[in-house]
């Protein structure tokens, strides 16, 4: 793991949109999933899983659901149950509700939330099945009181066996009982226009590779979606407190997510750095996912020096990394100096993996520097709001002249005489439009 100044380092990461190539297969993906349906849906799932199905195929049955806990070991039950808890007891303290305001004058001012009606959640598969990013998406869509959750996810996540029996089980312990055994751009797209056998969606959320997140960008505003993510990141700021083998394996903990992944540490300790550089090439000699690691590192990953800790974070924000971890001797006293992180993890304890799994935040954080003006997935993701207006006469005839004024500056005549007819009328104590 190569050691540098802050100099010597790009801190500005290249944003993925794939090539053009990618783009254009895309393109098609999505026009033909909207021409022919559940026909392309089929075709693209055997040209690319390499699993034939047939429409009554699609939908994962109420047994593969029960079935699924016979395959998996009941620690791992107990462990997801216990992780969901957690995720909903922290996300319920997010939910919002409407209100009004009665002012004097009878004008009632207000704000309606309303959760979305429809919300399809991607679960990947490929290199890793993931069920922790079903309890993600799934749960602040269910406080939300969004009342219809449909799940996509590759056929071969499992292997011969079909879909992984872990993200099954995720799936049931959140409640969710209508998956699809689709992946990829086809199955996106399928969720944005719907085909026979599945209905359209108006949200889009959950991470995958390439293919769906341009996927998601292509659809966007037939449908919303949560993000176009790119490879998952972790900066460390430590000091000499810091113990190496802790900060190496925790940027190692991420480095296993593929090998665009981006793990960095960011210290004014020579000697930390020196310690970590060692720790990181010892511990991938024992780690099984160690190729995938290994390019991470020396590809995307660093050892930044700086010259004092303000430097440090100011390398921190600029870099706006998904994930932070705050490994120093008084973590607490540096929080306020972040600006740009999607979730911040405190001292030696707080290990990246405690977040991802099971102490309650959202780990769908933005990446690719977007922690600049975006959040973790969170309740407000699911819903939608409405704007509530009652003026009152009395309230209208006091503001009329002033939004006639407003109006006519913006030389929209018509807005103004929508106002004036009133103050006419009203004026003249009767009724009808009052004079033209």
């Amino acid at each position: 793991m190569k050691v540098v100044s802050s100099k010597d380092f790009k801190l500005e990461r290249e944003v993925e949109y794939g090539t053009p190539e990618q783009n254009q297969a895309v393109k098609e993906i999505v026009t033909a999933i909207k021409k022919e349906g559940d026909t392309a849906l089929l075709r693209y799932t055997e040209q690319f899983d390499r699993v034939t199905l047939t429409p009554n195929q699609l939908r994962v049955t109420p047994e593969e659901l029960q079935a699924a806990y016979g395959r998996v070991e009941e620690s791992f039950v107990s462990a997801i149950q216990a992780a969901a808890a957690n995720i909903r007891a922290f996300h319920a303290r997010q939910k919002r509700n409407s209100w009004m305001d009665l002012q004097p004058d009878g004008t009632i001012l207000g704000q309606i939330i309303r959760p979305l009606k429809r919300v399809g959640v991607y679960v990947p598969g490929g290199k890793a099945a993931y069920p922790s990013s079903v309890l993600m998406n799934v749960i602040p869509a269910q406080i939300a009181g969004v009342p219809e959750i449909v799940m996509v996810t590759p056929p071969s996540t499992g292997g011969k066996e079909g879909i992984d029996p872990y993200i099954l089980v995720a799936a049931a312990e959140a409640g969710v009982n209508e998956i699809y055994r689709v992946g990829g751009a086809q199955a996106v797209a399928a969720l944005a226009f719907g085909t026979e056998s599945i209905a359209p969606v108006d949200k889009i959320c959950g991470p995958g590779n390439i293919y769906v997140a341009l996927a998601k960008r292509e659809v966007y505003g037939a449908v919303d979606i949560d993000s176009i993510a790119g490879p998952s990141e972790i900066v460390v700021l430590a000091d000499e407190t810091a113990e190496p083998a802790y900060v190496a394996a925790d940027l190692l903990s991420q480095a296993e997510h593929d090998e665009m992944a981006s793990a960095i540490l960011v210290t004014p300790s020579q000697s930390l750095a020196d310690s970590v550089a060692a720790e990181v090439e010892r511990q991938l000699q024992e780690l099984p996912r160690q190729a995938i690691a290994r390019s991470s590192v020396e590809n995307y990953g660093a050892i930044i020096v700086v010259e004092s800790m303000e430097e440090g974070i100011s390398v921190v924000n600029r870099l706006a990394p998904e994930h932070l971890e705050i490994v120093v001797e008084d973590p607490m006293g540096l929080v306020g100096s972040i600006e740009n992180a999607g979730a911040i993890f405190l001292g030696a304890y707080s290990s990246e993996p405690v977040g991802d799994y099971f102490a309650g935040p959202n780990h769908i954080i933005p990446t690719n520097g977007t922690a600049r003006f975006s959040s973790p997935v969170d309740v407000d993701d699911f819903i939608k709001k409405s704007s509530l207006i009652y003026y009152s006469k009395e309230a209208l005839l006091r503001d009329g002249k002033t939004i006639i004024e407003l109006a006519r500056r913006e030389g929209l005549e018509g807005h103004a005489r929508a106002i004036e007819i009133r103050l006419k009328n009203e004026g003249k104590g009767g009724d009808g439009y009052g004079e033209q």
